[in-house]
């Protein structure tokens, strides 16, 4: 089977396996991951961090960006601005957010763009990912050719009941250094 096709099947079983997670057992995996990530050193001494915004199915991650505000970080999402291409834009709150490209929370006209250059942190979504940081995202390709850019730490969040040792992985797709899951911070 070729490598793509395995990536969609994967993907697929995947997706009904997000499903079946339970909303308790999400919420504190969530909380559990929140915690960890703001004990890192590498978040700790950042001045900006890039952070999705989590969709119903995914981490919350609302409450670690509105940590990062509060601690007085550069904060930026990224947004869709053409197919598998992405750029980062800083907000300053919640109101700076509306429904973008599928029906995730997108900065809003007029946002601050940020370089790939000046983020020291970056926290990236998955639907699966592998303790070695071999990572599955949803197909789009837009996080692999951002953070071929992107400076600093970059650190895949993941809950742990979704995190598979036999990630397919494509010549193109980018290793992560840093995996957190509720249990803690794989390096």
């Amino acid at each position: 089977m070729e490598r793509a096709e395995e990536k969609r099947l994967f993907r697929k079983k995947l997706r009904e396996e997000v499903k079946a997670l339970g909303q308790e057992y999400c919420k504190s995996a969530d909380k559990s991951i929140r915690d960890q990530v703001v004990s890192m050193p590498e978040y700790q001494r950042a001045g900006t961090i890039f952070c999705f915004v989590g969709r119903q199915d995914e981490i919350n991650t609302m409450p670690l960006i509105l940590d990062a505000l509060f601690q007085g970080k550069r904060v930026g999402v990224p947004k869709c601005v053409a197919e598998g291409i992405m750029e980062v834009r800083r907000i300053t709150g919640k109101e700076d957010l509306e429904p973008g490209s599928y029906g995730i929370l997108e900065p809003k006209k007029g946002t601050g763009l940020i370089g790939p250059e000046e983020i020291d942190l970056s926290l990236i979504p998955c639907l699966s990912c592998s303790p070695d940081g071999r990572r599955l995202g949803y197909g789009g390709g837009y996080y692999d050719r951002y953070l071929r850019e992107a400076a600093g730490a970059k650190a895949v969040l993941c809950r742990k009941r979704l995190m598979r040792e036999d990630i397919p992985v494509e010549e193109h797709d980018m290793r992560i250094g840093l995996v957190v899951n509720e249990d803690g911070i794989i390096r």
